[in-house]
C-alpha cells in the first residue's frame, strides 16, 4: 500500500510492490475491526472470501474453528468471540504462508482469548508464519518467537521475549514468606537490593544482582531462627522492559 524508500522487501519470495496477485495468495488478514455486512452468514462470507482467492470454500474450518451451528446465522447476531474466530477461519482458507493478526483478542472474554490462542498456535504448528500486532505485552510475551518493539514508527528492540527483558535495566523481584515473618519486622540491608516493600505476609525486594541478594536472605533467616516457606523469583516481565523503552525514548 506504500512506496519503499529504499532497501528490498520480500513476502514468501513474492516483491509486494510488482507482484501483487502472487502476493495476496501468499498472506492472510485479519484486521480488528471485522467490517463485514451485518446480515451476511458465516457460510456467505466463506463463499464471497474463497471465491475471491479462487479457491474452494472451506466450510471444515467454520465447524473447526466452532461456528458449525452459526454458519446460517447473520453477522450481526454474532457474539464477539464468534465474530473473531469467523474473521480468523477467513483470513486462513486458503493457507496463507503469512497471517497478519490486528489486535485478534482485544476486547475477548478470557474463555473466548485462550480459544483463539489455541486456534493461533495450531496455525504456527501447521507452517503458517503469524506477525501479530498487539498492545497486549503480556499477550506478546505467551505468544511470540521473536518480537518487535516499534515506538514512534522506529525499531527500538528485537528479539525473543528472554532477551528482551534481558537486556533493560529493570530490577528482579524476589518475594519472600517466612514462618516467624523476621523479615516484616527486621529492615535488614541485602546487597544488590534497591528497593523493598511489603504486600500481605510477603516481603519484596527489588534486587539488581540476585545471586548475592538470594543467598543473604537465606542466610539471613536461618541465622534468625525462622524458617523460610516460599522464596519467588521474578525477571522483568515484557510489559516492564517496555515500559522503560517508552519511556526512555
Amino acid at each position: 500500500m506504500r512506496a519503499p524508500d529504499s532497501g528490498v522487501l520480500r513476502v514468501g519470495g513474492v516483491d509486494p510492490a510488482r507482484e501483487q496477485r502472487q502476493l495476496r495468495n501468499r498472506i492472510g488478514v485479519q484486521l480488528q475491526s471485522a467490517g463485514m455486512p451485518a446480515s451476511i452468514t458465516p457460510d456467505e462470507a466463506m463463499r464471497l472470501f474463497c471465491a475471491y482467492r479462487a479457491v474452494a470454500p472451506r466450510y471444515d474450518l467454520l465447524d473447526r474453528f466452532g461456528l458449525d451451528s452459526k454458519r446460517s446465522t447473520q453477522f450481526q447476531q454474532l457474539s464477539t468471540g464468534q465474530q473473531r474466530r469467523l474473521a480468523l477461519a477467513l483470513a486462513a482458507a486458503h493457507e496463507p504462508q503469512v497471517l497478519f493478526l490486528d489486535e485478534p483478542t482485544a476486547g475477548l472474554d478470557v474463555a473466548s482469548r485462550v480459544e483463539l490462542h489455541d486456534l493461533m498456535r495450531e496455525l504456527q504448528s501447521n507452517g503458517t508464519t503469524i506477525i501479530l500486532a498487539t498492545h497486549d505485552m503480556a499477550e506478546a510475551e505467551e505468544m511470540a518467537d521473536q518480537v518487535a518493539i516499534l515506538l514512534g514508527g522506529q525499531l527500538v528492540a528485537m528479539g525473543t521475549p528472554l532477551e528482551i527483558t534481558a537486556t533493560g535495566a529493570g530490577l528482579t523481584k524476589v518475594s519472600v514468606h517466612t514462618r516467624e515473618t523476621t523479615l516484616l519486622t527486621n529492615h535488614h540491608t541485602f546487597p544488590a537490593v534497591s528497593q523493598r516493600l511489603v504486600k500481605e505476609d510477603y516481603v519484596v525486594f527489588f534486587s539488581a544482582d540476585i545471586g548475592p541478594t538470594v543467598a543473604a536472605l537465606i542466610e539471613y533467616v536461618s541465622a534468625n531462627g525462622d524458617e523460610l516457606l516460599d522464596l519467588r523469583v521474578e525477571r522483568p516481565s515484557l510489559e516492564d522492559r517496555f515500559l522503560e523503552l517508552t519511556t526512555k525514548n
